[in-house]
């Protein structure tokens, strides 16, 4: 079949890639045109797909990546895979109608659409599907095959890929439901199907919310245990040997990625504005996790009070921007509000990340470096953000004169402070 994936970021890549592994003729569109440029040249920025894979795949004539619309014409299966960001709090949904509107010019009767991008319960029904029947005069369910199905890319993920991991799919029909399900049946090894999108959407939000809540527990539960001067790691090793009823989260400097600090607000916009009410467990979340990383400037404003030293002028050496380990992925990472916070307090701030590679939104003041034994002994503090395999920390032990270890990978001591 021919397939057009819209959107090539870290959910459209693996799905262009496995669609075209297992034989479709796949179109990877992007209005980015350096993106295209560099995936045409056969350069990959997502960990999960590696050049070697993209090239064998143009190669074989079975991928191409384009930023023109027009490549987007023929096409018997489109996926969305956009981003739906917030903005003032609300959802913004405009990559999704530019996706529709641009696909409905090239919808042909008894093709397929499948929406990926997270979203609120009910978008696909009350707002993608009449803008590509309006572009296109033809009726999802009658005319087209219309479904959704939530990504579940977990970057850095070497045991459940995308292959592995089990698919949610849904369709506005019985026929829609099958199309999809046949269509994602070739790319992964199960499929799991829901009565209707709006099921699939809210499945979506369920599992993001499940995990922010938690994590904001454990991160509200370490500050708490911080001040009382009780070992919450410990804590939470002795919890996770519970055989049932538990389920492991640890504290860190805040969440990060498209998923934790944005999904979890679609579901509370959307049961505020339909029902009136308020989402609490999301907007109790919602508030711990985000000034975790103002805690994290606290707490290093802690160990230089306690030395009678100050923050403004000191050194501090970031380890890791990305927002998650062995990943590339810096999207919504608390280590830029922390970095910005460690400048506006006057601290000379490093960072050191192998992994991220493409340029980001942070205050020109910070400095990129590598973690060598010269910069770890010359900074007054070393600040562990994401715990990164590459990171030699024997090095850090041996060299950082101080470090605040927010992953807990490091054994505490004297120069070492767990978050």
């Amino acid at each position: 079949m021919r397939v057009v994936v819209v959107g090539q970021g870290y959910v459209g890549l693996p799905l262009a890639i496995r669609a075209a592994e297992v034989g479709h003729e796949v179109i990877g569109y992007d209005v980015d045109a350096l993106r295209i440029k560099s995936l045409a040249a056969g350069e990959s920025f997502v960990e999960d797909v590696s050049s070697e894979r993209i090239r064998a795949a143009l190669d074989r004539g079975s991928y191409r990546p384009s930023y023109s619309a027009r490549d987007c014409g023929g096409f018997d299966v489109a996926v969305v895979t956009v981003p739906t960001p917030l903005h003032e709090g609300s959802p913004d949904l405009r990559y999704i109608k530019e996706s529709a509107v641009t696909l409905a010019r090239y919808l042909r009767p008894g093709a397929t659409v499948v929406l990926e991008s997270t979203t609120y319960p009910g978008t696909t029904q009350e707002l993608f599907a009449p803008i590509l029947e309006d572009g296109s005069g033809l009726t999802a369910g009658k005319d087209f095959h219309l479904g959704y199905s939530p990504e579940r890319i977990d970057p850095g993920n070497t045991v459940w890929g995308f292959k592995e991991t089990p698919k949610v799919v849904s369709g506005v029909d019985a026929a829609s439901l099958a199309a999809v399900r046949d269509f994602y049946g070739q790319l992964v090894d199960t499929t799991v199907p829901v009565t209707s999108p709006k099921e699939a959407e809210l499945a979506k939000l369920l599992e993001n919310t499940f995990r922010h809540v938690n994590i904001a527990l454990v991160n509200e539960v370490a500050m708490f245990a911080h001040h009382l001067d009780i070992d919450v790691w410990q804590a939470i090793d002795a919890a996770s040997t519970k055989p049932f009823g538990f389920m492991r989260f640890t504290p860190g400097p805040g969440v990060g990625g498209h998923c934790l600090p944005i999904d979890p607000s679609y579901l509370s916009w959307r049961v505020q504005r339909e029902l009136g009410q308020s989402f609490r467990f999301v907007e109790l979340a919602n508030d711990i996790n985000n000034h975790m990383p103002e805690y994290v400037a606290r707490r290093i404003g802690d160990l230089f009070n306690d030395r009678r030293r100050s923050v403004n002028g000191s050194k501090i050496l970031l380890l890791g921007l990305a927002y998650k380990k062995n990943t590339g992925d810096a999207r919504e990472s608390p280590a830029l509000r922390i970095s910005q916070l460690l400048l506006d307090m006057g601290a000379q701030v490093k960072a050191a990340d192998p992994h991220v590679v493409e340029s980001l939104p942070v205050d020109t003041r910070l400095v990129r470096v590598e973690p060598t034994p010269e910069e770890l002994a010359a900074a007054d503090v070393v600040v562990l953000l994401t715990d990164h395999d590459s990171f030699d920390y024997d090095l850090v032990t041996e060299h950082a004169p101080l470090v605040l270890d927010c992953r807990r990978r490091l054994s505490p001591g004297p120069t070492i402070e767990v978050l």
